[in-house]
């Protein structure tokens, strides 16, 4: 009896091993697929994509507006660039947008008897870009227009001895561009391109002589069209400048 007891108690112990191992067993892969799953979560909080950068804002465009261009010189420039202006006031172009685009010229034919007649042109076109979301920030844009402008005028159809120089102190950037073309008479082109922040001005100035008339002198030419760009310049800078702030009067005494 005592044998049948001690091997029953043997016999039950061997039968719990296999019991542990398997709890033991149980509870090693649990611990692996928590690890498994903590690392999954970790690979997935890892693999998240950064936020996006946020675009820098642009500019804000320095010139909100234009000057009206048929005032933008001075009425004693016109006389003397332009004798006998046929209009001393000008002749404006039409312009869905005067904010963003205008232009206006003038043209007169100064006679002199005998000695022949002097013809003389001139046109300024005001071009003003905005900052824009996709195609980029004001000054930008106008800077490219600038460009724009310059080799329109160096490409003009049926110019010769084409010279583009720098023109300096004529806002931001400033161009001269003089060349010869051949109408019904000898006619000597002055252009000036220039920049003024958001703002091209683009200035044309010619003459011919009619009848016998000496040539316009082109150093001459290439001045006043210099001086005249100058003048529209500073009417734009001052076309957006704010009035001056009126001093408040004193509060009386109570």
């Amino acid at each position: 009896m005592h044998r049948s007891a001690s091997r029953l108690t043997r016999v039950l112990a061997c039968a719990a091993v296999p019991v542990i191992l398997t709890v033991a067993g149980c509870s090693s892969d649990s611990g692996k697929d928590s690890g498994s799953n903590s690392g999954k979560k970790s690979d997935s909080s890892s693999s998240a994509k950064p936020h996006a950068k946020s675009s820098p804002a642009l500019e804000k465009a320095a010139f909100a507006t234009l000057p009206d261009p048929c005032k933008s010189v001075q009425t004693a420039t016109i006389e003397s660039l332009v004798p006998e202006a046929k209009d001393k006031n000008g002749s404006a172009m039409k312009s869905n947008d005067l904010t963003t685009r205008a232009s206006c010229s003038w043209n007169g034919l100064d006679e002199d008897g005998l000695k022949g007649s002097q013809y003389r042109w001139l046109s300024i076109s005001l071009f003003r870009s905005d900052s824009h979301a996709s195609l980029g920030g004001a000054n930008k844009r106008a800077e490219e227009q600038y460009n724009k402008q310059l080799e329109a005028a160096k490409a003009t159809e049926g110019a010769q001895d084409v010279k583009a120089e720098p023109a300096g102190g004529i806002g931001d950037q400033g161009t001269s561009v003089v060349y010869t073309t051949k109408k019904d008479a000898d006619f000597f082109n002055t252009t000036i391109v220039a920049r003024t922040q958001n703002v091209v001005v683009t200035l044309d100035y010619n003459g011919a002589a009619y009848e016998g008339a000496g040539a316009p002198d082109q150093a001459k030419l290439l001045q006043d069209a210099i001086t005249a760009a100058k003048e529209v310049v500073a009417s734009v800078d001052a076309a957006t400048q704010k009035p001056a702030e009126q001093p408040q009067s004193p509060q009386p005494q109570q």
